[in-house]
């Protein structure tokens, strides 16, 4: 069987998101979209040189905890170093919490959320792909992540989405509370997007529109 074009990465060693089905359906029919194939697995041992090699991208859905060995966290640095492409969505901002160099490609660590909410979702960046398809002003229901330190102050972050913490109860970050950003590492491509926590959220037209966007640029 070929290896498939798209990784979707699915492990979780914390808490597990009922959404992670609908997210890797949604993923599998965006690459397909693109004639791309994509495979969902739990298993690390994915993760090694041969098994990403010739890999188009990978996605950590909503991964939590340590989900990768150490073979695979040298694997997938260097996949990505060397031209490879990784998206990180939801909780994937809680996953390898101790891999100094996955916090480096965040820029920040998860910190927590108020209750899922109603909010609204603010276009930074209105002419990159993966938030060219949104309104300016986009209402979304979402756990609003908080971050350990502020995103934007990582070196090489672009910050694509920001929430209106006027919208919603909790929020620390005030007027500049980033939401999804991306970054070159080298010859490599990395976007995070904080969205995507509950099922019907991908069968929603907005929000597949931004992960396909998201694909689409890390496609390059």
């Amino acid at each position: 069987m070929p290896t498939p074009d798209v990784l979707v990465y699915t492990r979780t060693a914390g808490y597990r998101h009922d959404s992670i089905p609908d997210g890797a359906a949604a993923l599998a029919e965006l690459a397909a979209a693109r004639g791309l194939t994509a495979g969902a697995t739990e298993d690390p041992a994915a993760f090694t040189a041969d098994g990403l090699a010739g890999r188009a991208l990978v996605v950590l859905l909503s991964t939590t905890g340590t989900v990768l060995t150490p073979r695979g966290r040298t694997a997938l640095e260097a996949y990505l170093r060397g031209g490879g492409a990784l998206l990180a969505v939801h909780a994937a901002a809680n996953a390898e919490p101790d891999w100094p160099f996955y916090g480096d490609l965040l820029g920040t660590r998860f910190a927590g959320h108020p209750p899922l909410q109603p909010g609204a979702v603010l276009v930074e960046d209105a002419g990159h792909p993966a938030s060219a398809p949104l309104p300016p002003r986009w209402e979304w229901t979402d756990e609003w992540y908080e971050y350990a330190s502020h995103p934007r102050a990582a070196d090489g972050v672009h910050v694509l989405l920001r929430a209106d913490e006027t919208a919603y109860e909790g929020g620390t970050l005030g007027d500049d509370h980033p939401l999804a950003w991306c970054r070159a590492v080298d010859r490599g491509r990395f976007l995070f997007t904080a969205l995507g926590h509950a099922p019907e959220a991908y069968r929603d037209p907005v929000f597949r529109a931004h992960l396909g966007g998201a694909l689409d640029w890390l496609l390059g």
